[in-house]
């Protein structure tokens, strides 16, 4: 059916993954009126950039992060960068615009963008129901009690069909291994559905449990478990990203990650940007740290990194690498509507529904990472922005108010363990009082 509708903590793997939790700063960072200041002409403009620039130099020079970069553009103008810090703490190779990050679930917007773009070729519907496209979805069940029992009486039928639109935003009440607590985050564990990685060695609280080897045999177990919250009622972080992957493979008859880069990656020019680091580009990659009683230790070093590994399939919702520059790309792909470059990636119209508030009617968001705030496709959108962050530190918006683009890269965990995010709102909260001022 052809659908063409737009109407300190200590490491765990709840903690270390987190990093939804923290993007609530996105949201409100992307809305500053940031204006010339990206550009920094002016002596209020310059700053800015002063205290960007002691921001980033006090969190690298005191050691508690190897580097950071920043990255902020207007309109379609190449990124200005403040980079500081190498690409290890013991390393000499300098962190820079093209050097490789974990991006996590800064990987979901892209993701939710792949899926506007089938929405606007009237390949999917907004809110078609997804059993339409995998029929396992058809009779879910669903806990009364949250996070409680996963069989018996604790279970009752779906209200209503859990729907595109639904997924994109995180309300179909699908659970996520990282969130859910009890037998369904065993349950998830057993059956393998742990839809992201982030080290090969063996970390206590963290890694449980074997993938399963396929976006299919993930969508398919996954669709045998409850759902958390009934389908349009709660805003749930979840596995829906993930499952929007195999959505996309379906429809379009080819592998989720070979769409991203037919679709995506190839016309945004974004050559840095891999489920899989090359061996030849092992040098660009950071090194991954876990924050313990605060010391950064190494939990995923360049050399022996993961993320060199071929994943147990390609996890739409956390399992990108990026380099500033390519999101920053995709960013600006996005701020000009679906054109990058004078070439159309996506459809106007597809943009313009994908980064706005498509939350479905009357699902609360009480309580939750977005409370009072909308949700677009994969990202938070509020005030003319939209974003996301990912959770070893990394955050990407664009603000259609001020015709900006803004990033925050770099790597540890858990995001909770350090208030960069926090410093970084207030750093640029106070400047802009001056630069308005001006």
């Amino acid at each position: 059916m052809a659908y063409r509708e737009f109407s300190t903590d200590p490491l765990s793997r709840r903690s270390l993954l987190r990093g939804g939790a923290y993007a609530g700063a996105l949201g409100a960072l992307a809305t500053l009126p940031m204006g010339r200041a990206a550009f920094a002409q002016t002596p209020a403009e310059m700053a800015i950039f002063q205290r960007l620039t002691g921001l980033v130099d006090q969190y690298v020079s005191s050691g508690k992060v190897a580097n950071i970069v920043v990255t902020l553009g207007q309109g379609m103008r190449e990124p200005m960068a403040i980079a500081k810090g190498t690409l290890s703490l013991r390393g000499s190779t300098e962190a820079g615009l093209d050097s490789l990050y974990r991006i996590y679930s800064m990987t979901k917007p892209i993701t939710g963008m792949a899926t506007m773009m089938l929405i606007d070729e009237g390949k999917l519907g907004l809110d078609q129901p997804l059993a339409e496209i995998l029929p396992a979805y058809a009779d879910m069940q669903v806990q009364k009690k949250y996070d409680g029992a996963i069989t018996g009486d604790n279970l009752v039928p779906a209200e209503r069909p859990i729907t595109i639109r639904h997924l994109l935003t995180h309300t179909a009440g699908l659970g996520y291994g990282i969130v859910q607590k009890g037998p369904i985050q065993k349950a998830y564990e057993e059956q393998g559905l742990i839809p992201g990685q982030v080290s090969r060695l063996p970390i206590p609280g963290l890694g449980r449990g074997t993938p399963v080897r396929s976006l299919e045999t993930f969508a398919d177990r996954l669709a045998e478990l409850p759902l958390v919250y009934q389908p349009g009622t709660k805003w749930s972080y979840s596995v829906s990203l993930d499952l929007l992957g195999r959505v996309i493979e379906v429809v379009e008859g080819k592998p989720f990650d070979q769409v991203l880069q037919e679709r995506l990656f190839d016309p945004c020019g974004m050559t840095s940007t891999y489920f899989t680091v090359p061996q030849s580009e092992v040098g660009r990659l950071t090194d991954n740290y876990g924050v313990v009683a605060g010391t950064p230790v190494p939990i995923d070093t360049a050399a022996n990194s993961i993320y060199l590994d071929q994943p147990a399939f390609p996890f739409g919702g956390a399992g990108l690498v990026s380099s500033p520059r390519d999101y920053d790309r995709f960013l600006r792909m996005l701020l000009g509507y679906g054109k990058l470059e004078g070439r159309r990636v996506m459809g106007e119209l597809a943009v313009r529904v994908g980064t706005s508030n498509i939350l479905p009617k009357g699902v609360s968001t009480e309580g939750t990472w977005v409370g009072g705030e909308g949700f677009g496709a994969g990202g938070r959108s509020f005030n003319g922005s939209y974003g996301w962050g990912g959770a070893a530190g990394t955050l990407g918006a664009v603000d259609y108010r001020n015709n900006l683009r803004t990033g925050l890269y770099t790597q540890y965990m858990p995001t909770e363990a350090y208030p960069m995010r926090q410093d970084f709102m207030q750093a640029l909260t106070g400047e802009m009082a001056g630069a308005a001022s001006s």
